[in-house]
């Protein structure tokens, strides 16, 4: 079958119950050896199964590894409806308190407590006090050992094996009581794993109920509540003060204050006119808006994030592949080391076999890798949903690691460390005999027919002074290449252009104060524009980009967070790129650069520092945003472009949004490699106990399950962290 092929039939499931990343893979490999299935693919993070060819939810539960598996349709994929079912379904299944979830763990426990009161009053060898245990051990592990058994008629060896085969070999040496005490510790470890695993999606799963159900929408003059899987795009949808916005669109109608916060991260309400776009899951403020649909509802923006940060979390970091490639390695020694303390010393020391077996028994209950396995992905789920949350989107494990390796950070000076937007900063009338207004309507009437972009700012210059240019007749305009435009007005020529144009074509004098004026204005970062005519100079108008009021900051924090260079890349002229650079703090301004430029200046880097991080808009300097170990792309928030191809994009547009993503990945860093050392060192230590032969089943299970309650409550931490 083509790849095509499969690719058609691919099928998104959710999956109710994955209790640990090593059933997450048994279940993957036994879903691959279904009849009609060419590929399956688990993403253990977000609970979900991806299968290339035919099978049925029936097929798919009965493949699990693991009771109580539950499967769904992915919402995405199932039609609408069915959905309303799987949500009833889901919160069902939320809804059902812990301890009737697990009862089994209960009623074993209890046989556990009449088995040693038994044992107390009737002696160990006792028939009943024998049945107690062995009652629960059967209730406490019969879906430990429907597992076990079938794993071990494969010669299959993962923990489940481990466990039954420890079990059943204290149950023929007799050691029932402890037998009973690491089934119901490893029941209990694995019901905990599975939890703390819970807890770290409803990262996710708050996102996805962020966003209404249900709309308002005007059609053909009707008001009506339709579901969002109904709506069509140009549809009228009507959100009244205080309700959540349920879909993508632009508005049409009223002015309000939106909270983006679970968009964006922006704590501060934004505000909303006529043209602005919302996005779904955003709070109306005080105002009435009509909104016209732009998107259906699984090309929502919040549906972009949530599928992306889904599919962030089921990539593996280099942590996780290191994790996965020595639990493999790792249990098939286990067993092999196990095998050996029991046989070894009774053949060749005179050991007591009774004993022996018994510490063999236990290195096997050590041996179970469930705080190995749990220790990366947890930690990736936990940081990679909170970031989230706060308005950063992670696309992958791999670069939450390198995040916090980064030594260097380049940024792109228009759109990240600046505005993108021009804006008229200094306008200065030389000739007082004119009329400021007057001037400033000559110059939008002439501007209003050039294509330069810093037109634009001179438009809202004259909208910010209510200056009227539909009147102003130009005759003749003309664009003198590379210095500025001329036109006609009333009878009279007007230039406006850089000095050039009037030093070279107009040999215009400039005195000292003029001079001195133009060069003070150009060391501030602003782009100087002159108006006049062949007789003199009328007016000096300076137009600069601003700096975001969080640039000087972010830049400072970085380096405070150890970043060893920050540099500016920028095509604009040295002297603008230098001013800025100079008040935002970045250690070095490379000016003048052309695409192909900025890309040697990341290698560069690349060669001094290693890993490099660069900052863009997401769509220019793509070669440069490739070429960097990670690609950080500013506003995210509906912008298709950067969602789609950056490493980690800010989706509130907003700078300061990096520090925080910076110290996250560190922190996750630190709290994998924890975790990773602690896991293997705790099996060390309990391993060890072996050889003055005081290692215990008790011991050893309760090693495992504090090792795996550890790493996961230590991962759990990274939902935590703070901007």
């Amino acid at each position: 079958m083509s790849e095509a092929t499969i690719f058609e039939n691919k099928n998104v499931y959710r999956v109710e119950g994955f209790s640990c990343a090593n059933c997450a893979g048994k279940f993957e490999k036994n879903v691959k050896e279904l009849p009609g299935v060419q590929d399956a693919k688990v993403n253990f993070g977000a609970s979900k199964i991806t299968v290339y060819g035919e099978t049925t939810v029936e097929e798919l539960e009965k493949a699990g590894a693991f009771e109580n598996l539950k499967v769904f349709p992915d919402k995405s994929e199932a039609p609408s409806s069915t959905v309303n079912q799987i949500d009833k379904e889901v919160t069902k299944e939320a809804k059902i308190p812990f301890y009737q979830k697990h009862s089994t763990l209960l009623y074993a426990s209890l046989l556990i407590v009449f088995g040693y009161l038994s044992q107390f009053v009737n002696g160990e060898e006792n028939l009943i006090t024998s049945v107690l245990f062995i009652a629960s051990i059967v209730i406490g592990g019969h879906s430990l050992f429907k597992t076990g058994f079938q794993n071990l008629f494969k010669l299959d060896f993962d923990m489940r094996t481990l466990m039954t085969v420890a079990i059943i070999g204290a149950a023929f040496i007799g050691e029932w009581a402890e037998a009973s005490i690491v089934v119901i510790l490893f029941a209990i470890s694995e019901a905990m794993e599975r939890y703390s695993m819970d807890k770290a999606r409803q990262s996710i799963r708050s996102l996805m109920d962020i966003a209404p159900k249900e709309a308002l929408i005007r059609r053909n003059g009707q008001e009506m509540t339709v579901s969002v899987d109904h709506i069509l795009v140009g549809d009228i949808m009507i959100v009244k003060p205080g309700q959540k916005i349920a879909m993508d669109g632009i508005v049409i109608s009223g002015t309000s204050s939106v909270n983006q916060a679970a968009i964006t991260g922006e704590s501060v309400p934004v505000s909303k006119t006529v043209d602005d776009e919302v996005f779904a899951g955003t709070i109306n403020g005080e105002g009435l808006l009509e909104v016209k649909i732009t998107k259906l509802v699984e090309d929502a923006t919040i549906s972009k994030i949530i599928h992306l940060v889904e599919e962030a979390q089921g990539e593996r970091a280099p942590a996780q592949a290191f994790v996965d490639t020595f639990a493999k390695y790792y249990t098939p020694i286990i067993m092999v080391i196990a095998g050996l303390v029991a046989i070894i010393p009774p053949l060749f020391f005179d050991g007591d076999w009774g004993t022996w077996v018994y510490q063999g028994l236990s290195v096997l209950v050590v041996g179970c890798p469930c705080a190995l396995v749990i220790s990366t992905p947890i930690s990736i789920v936990s940081a990679i949903g909170n970031a989230a949350k706060k308005g950063v989107l992670i696309k992958g494990g791999i670069y939450l690691e390198q995040m916090g390796t980064v030594k260097a950070i380049a940024f792109d000076k228009t759109g990240t460390l600046t505005k993108g937007v021009p804006v008229v900063t200094d306008f200065y009338v030389l000739n007082d005999q004119i009329n400021e207004n007057k001037l400033l309507s000559i110059i939008t009437g002439l501007e209003y027919r050039s294509q330069h972009p810093l037109a634009s700012a001179i438009f809202r210059k004259a909208e910010e002074m209510n200056v009227t240019y539909s009147n102003v007749i130009v005759k003749d305009f003309t664009t003198i290449t590379g210095k500025g435009i001329k036109g006609t007005v009333e009878g009279t020529t007007y230039y406006i252009g850089n000095p050039k144009l009037f030093k070279e074509v107009l040999n215009a004098n400039f005195d000292n104060s003029l001079e001195d004026r133009i060069t003070n204005l150009q060391n501030e970062g602003k782009t100087v524009m002159i108006f006049g005519t062949e007789k003199g100079i009328l007016a000096l108008i300076a137009v600069a980009d601003e700096v975001r009021e969080s640039s000087k900051n972010t830049i400072q924090k970085l380096h405070q967070l150890g970043i060893k260079k920050t540099v500016m890349l920028t095509g604009d002229n040295k002297g603008t790129a230098n001013a800025i650079g100079r008040y935002v703090g970045v250690s070095e301004t490379q000016a003048e650069l052309m695409p192909q430029d900025k890309l040697a200046v990341i290698k560069q880097l690349r060669s001094a520092y290693g890993n490099v991080a660069m900052v863009g808009d997401g769509i220019n300097d793509a070669p440069a945003l490739a070429a960097a170990t990670v690609g950080i792309a500013m506003g995210g928030a509906g912008t298709d472009t950067a969602l789609e191809t950056a490493d980690v994009a800010l989706m509130g547009d907003d700078l300061s949004k990096l520090p925080f993503t910076v110290r996250l990945s560190r922190k996750s860093l630190n709290i994998i490699k924890a975790n990773i050392i602690f896991a293997i060192g705790i099996k060390l230590i309990a391993l060890l106990l072996v050889i003055p032969g005081w290692l215990t089943l008790w011991i050893a299970i309760l090693s495992d399950m504090g090792a795996t309650l550890l790493v996961a409550l230590n991962g759990l931490r990274l939902m935590r962290v703070k901007e």
